[in-house]
């Protein structure tokens, strides 16, 4: 039919304007099978690469040490890795914190080696990312925020320590699952109370908790590097392959943003006041909503003690559901954990 609509009115269709699609490099990732957050990801890549995703498969298992196992089973990593060999990506990243710290340094490792080999592919995990990020940025004293229960968080701890960092504060929500549903607000508020003292950095964990909008905040405020699990994943992604993560403001991103009007460091007598006005303009929007939301601040600035293993008993936010915790939690003290 349209060679006959050429044929009667004469025309010739010239598509040859359009000069695409354009090439593009690819970076495969494997994903826990509850990940959430597929569009955070894409938020840090440039537009000539693609990101390919694929998840582990189901396992009826609430966020936990077990989960993290789980998902990180070199059985599992091979088949997902072979999965996205089809699509020939140019490097592989494990994105999951928990699955990656969870074996230790040497674990992490052997993960790496097991989707190398599986797939003849250079591969990466979120932890490995994170201990390069900050030895990137110069960092060994690091507040850590986390959204898991307190066994986990002290799993990511050890896992910190056996890298050579110092743990100098930390808080965690006490979730076991729905983690992508956390909104800034806890993010920050977490934040704020685990930076205490002689701190080089702040890393916010876990591939499922939303940071990308937050990190330029934090860093504005607390004048030091902030890092997030999806960030130092996709940063170490695209460095593998001699591309560069996008992003506004972020200092792992833009070396330029450590000395920069963020200042990034913080004075004794606490955070310096904000001197960017699109940054105080930025901070003050979020102050202002801040004071409207009705929600009670108990469950998010208390500091109830956990269970024994640190697992929660009662939900935060009953629209959330069942398995989220009360926190943020520090130690069982409530004071800060000092690594």
């Amino acid at each position: 039919m349209v060679q006959s609509l050429r044929s009667v009115l004469g025309l010739a269709l010239d598509v040859s304007f359009l000069g695409g699609p354009q090439p593009q490099r690819g970076v495969g990732v494997v994903a826990p099978f509850d990940f959430a957050l597929d569009r955070e990801l894409w938020r840090w890549v440039p537009d000539e690469v693609s990101l390919h995703l694929t998840r582990t498969p189901f396992v009826p298992v609430e966020v936990s040490l077990d989960l993290a196992r789980l998902v990180s089973e070199h059985e599992t990593l091979h088949d997902a890795v072979q999965a996205l060999a089809a699509v020939a990506p140019e490097v592989v990243a494990y994105a999951c914190t928990s699955g990656s710290f969870v074996g230790g340094v040497a674990g992490e490792r052997a993960m790496c080696a097991a989707m190398s080999q599986a797939g003849e592919i250079p591969s990466l995990t979120t932890s490995g990312a994170l201990l390069e990020a900050l030895r990137e940025i110069g960092a060994r004293r690091i507040a850590v925020v986390t959204p898991y229960t307190q066994s986990v968080t002290d799993s990511l701890e050890e896992y910190l320590a056996e890298g050579g960092m110092t743990v100098t504060g930390r808080a965690y929500l006490g979730l076991t699952r729905h983690i992508w549903k956390v909104p800034y607000r806890d993010v920050v508020d977490m934040a704020r109370q685990a930076v205490v003292g002689a701190t080089d950095a702040l890393f916010i964990s876990c591939t499922n908790l939303p940071t990308y909008d937050v990190i330029p905040q934090l860093e504005a405020e607390l004048r030091m590097p902030v890092l997030s699990a999806n960030q130092v994943t996709m940063w170490a992604a695209l460095r593998a392959i001699g591309a560069r993560a996008v992003g506004p403001y972020q200092a792992l991103l833009d070396p330029a943003a450590r000395s920069g009007p963020a200042g990034m460091s913080v004075s004794p007598s606490g955070p310096l006041p904000v001197t960017d006005p699109v940054v105080e303009s930025m901070l003050g929007a979020v102050e202002s909503v801040e004071s409207v939301v009705d929600e009670p601040e108990a469950a998010l600035a208390g500091a109830a003690s956990p269970g024994s293993d640190g697992d929660p008993a009662d939900g935060l936010d009953p629209g959330f559901g069942t398995g989220l915790g009360e926190g943020p939690y520090l130690d069982d003290s409530g004071g800060p954990a000092a690594g």
